[in-house]
């Protein structure tokens, strides 16, 4: 029985891309150093930061509500999840010397589970292509947004992983060069049992939104 890759759920063809990005993502991961006493956390030499994931999903979107009203901040956040996500692909497709495409794509979320962010569990009905036609949808099991409600036992009426839609959608953009967004359309926050997110281009985006709500659940 072959290898299946243990931080991400895909189609059969795509494993040995993602396999290949776990020994890629654990030979950087390997070299963690801690220096307390000069507040700083270095992997690979490259500088990373540790935040409570309360604080950076519900504490935070709370503030922002109450600062900028609900639509804002949710923009806010999808938008800072999204910068996120391009910045880290650029970095690491140069780092590991990744061709742009699915080997790109395969390092995105292994790096989100080895950061902490998420599981991700992508559908076979899954399509990426370098034109408009691209299609992604995908589960989060262990969202970090998502748990972080539930286990502040907040009830949401609308789904509430709008960075892991945003870092999501940034990563594959500049993984296959075309101009996507990202949507959850389900969420365990406000009481579904998953959390799928449809990703596409921009242009048809709004059209995967509805198809995926018809068979998966219904967005507000």
């Amino acid at each position: 029985m072959c290898n299946k890759p243990k931080t991400v759920s895909c189609p059969e063809p795509f494993e040995p891309l993602f396999l290949e990005a776990e020994k890629q993502m654990e030979g950087f991961f390997s070299s963690l150093e801690r220096k307390p006493e000069t507040g700083t956390l270095t992997i690979s030499g490259e500088r990373y930061i540790l935040a409570r994931a309360a604080t950076f999903s519900v504490q935070l979107r709370k503030i922002l509500e109450e600062e900028y009203g609900r639509i804002a901040a949710e923009k806010l956040a999808y938008s800072l999840g999204r910068a996120a996500g391009i910045k880290d692909a650029e970095f690491f497709m140069e780092k590991l010397m990744l061709e742009r495409g699915p080997a790109a794509l395969s390092a995105g979320p292994v790096h989100f589970a080895f950061v902490g962010w998420a599981y991700v569990d992508i559908f076979p009905e899954s399509a990426p292509t370098t034109d408009e036609n691209y299609y992604l949808i995908y589960d989060h099991p262990y969202s970090f947004e998502a748990d972080a409600y539930m286990r502040e036992k907040i009830e949401t009426d609308r789904p509430v992983c709008l960075m892991n839609a945003g870092y999501s959608s940034g990563w594959c953009q500049v993984a296959f060069g075309v101009e996507l967004a990202a949507r959850e359309i389900t969420c365990r926050a406000n009481g579904d049992d998953q959390c799928i997110f449809v990703m596409g281009h921009t242009s048809r985006i709004h059209e995967y939104v509805v198809e995926a709500q018809e068979r998966y659940g219904k967005l507000d």
